[in-house]
């Protein structure tokens, strides 16, 4: 088993969560999005980041609007809608849970 396989997966289960805390911020264009992930060394590609984005969308958490852009054609900028805000609300207290057990069973001390 390669140490590389499950370290990908750890990154691609919080990826959805990094996306919508990134976009609680404000309005977000997808390539900013793309390079704070890969700054944190959460690698992601466009790929795999618009149709997560798209999926987000039908579900009714984000929502975008076109804005012009003096160098180029229109961006989508991307902001949370109440639901997405009340959605990641409940991520946020799923991740303290999962934080606190994860670290008691990672420090707990050998019985030996």
């Amino acid at each position: 088993m390669k140490v590389e396989n499950t370290q990908v997966q750890m990154r691609k289960g919080i990826l959805e969560f990094c996306i919508l805390h990134i976009i609680s911020r404000g309005e977000v264009y997808a390539s900013d999005m793309l390079e704070e992930l890969t700054s944190a060394k959460i690698m992601v590609v466009e790929g795999t980041l618009y149709p997560l984005l798209t999926r987000l969308r039908k579900a009714g958490l984000l929502e975008y609007k076109w804005v012009e852009s003096s160098s180029g054609p229109p961006r989508k900028y991307y902001t949370l809608t109440e639901e997405g805000k009340k959605f990641l609300e409940k991520l946020d207290s799923t991740w303290e849970e999962l934080m606190s057990s994860t670290n008691q069973i990672i420090k707990n001390k050998s019985k030996e």
